[in-house]
């Protein structure tokens, strides 16, 4: 195992960093590097840079519009795009439907719904948790039924992440109940603007609208949408969940964060503090460990050997190491991570010092329980990893 970059591999991240720097805008590199609230035109602007230069889908290959880069040349494009503050790519429509629709769609529905994720133009957002069905996804209720060339869709996901800004969605729907729960699933990509769509906000602690209600009330969706066959839904769920469990282990941005939390712990004066220096030395001993294993990946893949599958293991970790940055964060702060008034952090009342060192660190560190949770709960996680090492 190689864990070493090669020449080549070191220019193109020059490459990378060159481009990124240059194309960035700098305010929404402040925005980040400072954990303040990203709008959706932050997030779409940045979205639409990448995809006029071709990247946002930096994980495509060449045939369906994307760069065609190998393993280590994805990883490198994240790791320098999130040092240079850039925002997180939101993976539903590039990372996450994208790939499901290359292997699993018809040549019509590429031509149809892949560009409009390729440039950044089209919202996608994903229907999979449901109030009774989160991380058991084969108990989902919302009911689509065949009637003639359209299904009528009714039911409720829950848990939407920015689904408020949601264009189309992808929805995990049950279309029979004979056999097995799973093999009465069906993979459908629906319009949210379809009549008896309706998006209600969940409101989090700190004021935040992060996450949704999405309603099906009798929604007409023509059967051309339908990704494969009907019934086998379930086989490009578990397609997609190892794109998200991957993602969620986000190894570029702890990377950065970590570095935010050394600033920060610098400019509250408790970096000196032996005691919590040993904390940060042993979250970075763990960052490493997880950049380790990415890493192991990518010398698998690049010999051409079978990697252990291990995207619950990335994601067990990758989320646990969130939740610790994000409480030494706070603890660093002290009381002054406490007070939250949205309104006025994002209209710089506070001036760029004090929005740095008091950025809304204890909402954070809530926020950021829900990790181990969504993407498959980190207990079902385990099962599941010890289920294929140990049989």
């Amino acid at each position: 195992m190689d864990l070493a970059f090669t020449p080549e591999e070191q220019k193109f991240r020059e490459e990378i960093r060159a481009w990124v720097g240059a194309n960035l805008p700098a305010d929404i590199a402040h925005k980040v590097h400072n954990a303040l609230h990203l709008t959706r035109d932050d997030m779409q602007r940045w979205a639409k840079i990448l995809g006029k230069k071709g990247w946002l889908g930096f994980g495509w290959p060449k045939e369906f519009g994307g760069p065609g880069w190998n393993s280590t040349q994805k990883h490198l494009f994240e790791e320098e795009c999130a040092l240079a503050g850039a925002p997180r790519i939101v993976p539903f429509g590039p990372v996450m439907v994208a790939p499901v629709i290359m292997a699993f769609g018809t040549p019509e529905q590429h031509k149809r719904f892949l560009p409009g994720i390729a440039s950044g133009e089209v919202w996608w957002s994903q229907g999979y948790s449901e109030p009774g069905s989160g991380s058991d996804l084969a108990s989902v209720k919302t009911r689509a039924e065949r009637q003639g060339n359209k299904y009528i869709v009714n039911g409720q996901k829950t848990w939407t992440t920015l689904g408020q800004y949601g264009e189309w969605i992808f929805c995990l729907v049950r279309t029979s109940t004979e056999g097995k729960p799973q093999t009465g699933i069906s993979f459908l990509l629906i319009d949210m603007k379809s009549p008896g769509v309706t998006v209600r906000p969940i409101i989090m602690l700190d004021g935040g609208h992060e996450v949704n209600e999405v309603f099906f009330d009798n929604v007409e969706v023509p059967a051309e949408n339908l990704i494969g066959e009907e019934n086998k839904g379930w086989t490009y769920a578990k397609h997609l969940l190892s794109h998200e469990r991957t993602n969620i282990a986000d190894v570029n941005r702890a990377k950065r964060e970590l570095e935010r939390l050394k600033r920060l712990a610098k400019a509250e004066g408790v970096y000196d503090d032996v005691r919590f220096r040993d904390e940060i030395a042993k979250l970075e001993v763990d960052v490493v460990a997880l950049e380790m294993l990415v890493l192991r990946v990518l010398a698998a893949e690049k010999s051409g050997k079978n990697s252990l599958d291990i995207a619950g293991l990335l994601k067990i970790r990758g989320s646990e190491i969130q939740q610790r940055y994000s409480e030494l964060m706070m603890l660093a702060a002290g009381p002054a991570a406490l007070p939250l008034i949205r309104e006025a952090m994002e209209a710089g009342w506070q001036g760029d010092q004090a929005v740095a060192r008091c950025a809304p660190l204890a909402s954070t560190y809530f926020n950021m329980r829900k990790t181990t949770i969504y993407g498959g709960s980190n207990e079902v996680q385990r099962n599941i990893v010890s289920q294929f090492v140990l049989g």
